[in-house]
């Protein structure tokens, strides 16, 4: 990918004109009432996104699809795959649609882009599929190439979303790298209050402190795995702490993704209190 396709790509996510789109369409997406149905879709059963997983049957379908056009003789089974890989569209782009209204604001102009090119894929192997049904097979191979061009574009306005832009990934995945090992002073216990949430650092590290009683405190990473919000502004009730940003809500004792739209727990410290009774916090995979 060239200088001037990934300015391009950066200048569609700094698009602000884009939201007059993306709001509306974001709030179409929440509104769904999925259950849930919404946290299988955002695969927080398999701990990252579902939807990377949900498209490489659509786009190996359309794939074999395309080098069977090149071997006479195979039109039947073309027609099948394509055929294939335009149901199978359907509950991937769902999976991207759900991950898609929880991303912050240059991720979803992005989306966009990448959702149009897709739609235009499945559009055309759409008609692909039906000029095949019709015994057209010229046509269909034809639409089907230009559909493969679409869906091709399309993977990489996705990759740039997700290497680039970073969607989808573990924001807390670097935070065993960046801590260094040992314990690690927070403050004088008579700093924190019962059942509020805290922000202190670790080393350059951000981290959230809660006391639940008199002698237990909870140390978690601050910024939130999905997309790095700060968990020290968020609601503590009930043994788990939301993040403000988009909802995702983790367990104290544990960092547990219990949710939201979050994929990955949270980091979690061990803490001690010292004879002077200052509180320590130390992450066991630290460095």
């Amino acid at each position: 990918m060239g200088v001037r396709t990934l300015k391009a790509l950066d200048a569609v996510g700094n698009a602000e004109e884009l939201d007059a789109v993306t709001e509306p369409l974001k709030r179409i997406v929440q509104g769904v009432p999925l259950g849930p149905l919404r946290g299988v879709l955002q695969g927080r059963p398999l701990g990252h996104p579902l939807h990377p997983a949900l498209v490489q049957v659509p786009l190996g379908a359309w794939l074999s699809a395309g080098v069977l056009d090149l071997v006479p003789g195979s039109e039947r089974a073309a027609r099948l795959l394509v055929a294939v890989g335009v149901v199978t569209a359907a509950p991937a782009a769902w999976a991207g649609w759900v991950d898609w209204a929880e991303q912050h604001e240059q991720q979803m102009r992005t989306g966009l882009l990448h959702a149009s090119s897709i739609a235009a894929a499945v559009g055309l192997y759409g008609a692909s599929w039906a000029a095949r049904s019709r015994g057209r097979n010229g046509p269909g191979r034809a639409l089907g190439f230009a559909g493969l061009a679409a869906v091709g574009a399309g993977a990489a306005i996705g990759g740039h979303l997700a290497y680039r832009q970073a969607a989808g990934a573990n924001k807390a995945e670097p935070v065993p790298h960046l801590v260094e090992p040992g314990w690690h002073s927070l403050g004088h216990v008579e700093e924190f209050v019962t059942g509020e949430g805290a922000r202190r650092t670790v080393g350059e590290v951000p981290v959230l402190v809660v006391r639940e009683s008199d002698d237990v405190f909870h140390v978690l990473a601050d910024r939130c795995s999905h997309s790095s919000g700060p968990l020290s502004q968020g609601e503590v009730a009930d043994g788990c702490v939301t993040c403000p940003w988009h909802g995702s809500v983790f367990r104290l004792r544990d960092g547990w993704n219990v949710g939201g739209p979050a994929t990955a727990p949270q980091p979690v410290f061990a803490t001690r209190t010292d004879t002077d009774g200052n509180l320590q916090a130390r992450l066991p995979d630290a460095g």
